[in-house]
């Protein structure tokens, strides 16, 4: 088993889809990537910040899931990352309502002293700066560093995304943004000129679509399960990116044959999160339900045919 190190908010979410709307809940990129990667039973530790504001209770709901809270830097005069969004009736795209940056703004990770040889390192949708001065901090080379950006960070810092992804093995990014940092339309196009900026697989997500992963040639995809009902899909990414690296961790085997395995993983955990409101779900799941659900993944892709 590997030691994971997580970087990536620890926020407050405030949520309306059609199906209802939240008053600030506990989200973030960390926390959603934490309590998926919980679920391995992980030696993990998030990275991040909060402000006198974020409730000790949130803590220790993640430190109780196994999750080192010790590099969560708590500036008691400050306020925490807020975030405010409205999705349509699609539930695939949304509307940005409020986005409060707070003590976000001036952050600095410092990494645990006792995570700094952790094998690998999951580095949350943040400037790619931030997540570039992680992988400085760590006293040895990382086996696996997966990176997760968005098209915010292509349109206003795309030279410090470009010296970032030189650093990392695997990416995780959504079809849009593929398209976006390539210029390419074509996702097996895209997934080769991302290859060439450095990270030897990328994980392209197709939300309600599934996932592909590409490796030199290889072309693996994973499809979404069908859900009767979709409450919030604001986590989704990150839980997928959490139950991935989480995997990884766990099994320390970093063949492609594995991140095949660690694909589904991730798919399944973010069928679950999907399911309430922010983090909800993923506090209530039990092994039985993963386990099944898994089994409904394996059916869904499994199939005897004959060749002519």
């Amino acid at each position: 088993m590997s030691k994971l190190v997580i970087v990536g908010t620890v926020a407050f979410d405030a949520i309306e889809t059609p199906f209802g709307k939240t008053d600030k809940i506990l989200g973030g990129a960390g926390t959603f990537i934490g309590l998926a990667a919980s679920n391995f039973n992980v030696d993990s530790a998030v990275v991040s910040i909060v402000g006198g504001d974020f409730p000790q209770e949130y803590l220790d709901l993640m430190s109780n899931r196994g999750i080192d809270v010790s590099g969560v830097e708590i500036v008691k005069d400050g306020k925490t990352f807020f975030w405010s969004g409205k999705y349509h009736n699609d539930m695939n795209s949304r509307d940005t309502l409020v986005t409060e940056l707070n003590v976000l703004a001036d952050f600095e990770p410092i990494v645990p002293e006792n995570y700094k040889d952790a094998e690998v390192v999951m580095l949350g949708n943040l400037h790619p700066l931030t997540q570039m001065s992680v992988l400085n901090q760590m006293a040895t080379k990382p086996k696996l560093v997966i990176l997760d950006t968005m098209n915010f960070w292509m349109d206003c810092a795309l030279e410090d995304l470009h010296n970032t992804i030189k650093h990392v093995d695997v990416i995780t990014i959504n079809d849009e943004e593929a398209r976006q940092l390539t210029g390419e339309y074509s996702l097996v196009i895209a997934a080769r000129k991302i290859h060439e900026m450095g990270p030897k697989y990328v994980v392209i997500k197709k939300g309600e679509h599934g996932a592909l992963l590409f490796h030199d040639d290889n072309v693996f995809y994973a499809p979404a399960l069908p859900l009767e009902e979709v409450f919030d899909p604001t986590g989704a990414g990150d839980t997928f990116a959490g139950g991935f690296a989480g995997y990884i961790a766990k099994t320390n085997d970093f063949s492609f044959e594995n991140m095949k395995n660690a694909v589904i993983y991730g798919s399944t955990l973010a069928s679950f999160c999907v399911e309430k409101f922010g983090t909800e779900r993923m506090l209530n799941l039990t092994d039985k339900e993963i386990y099944k659900r898994l089994d409904q993944f394996k059916s869904l892709t499994q199939f005897d045919i004959e060749l002519a």
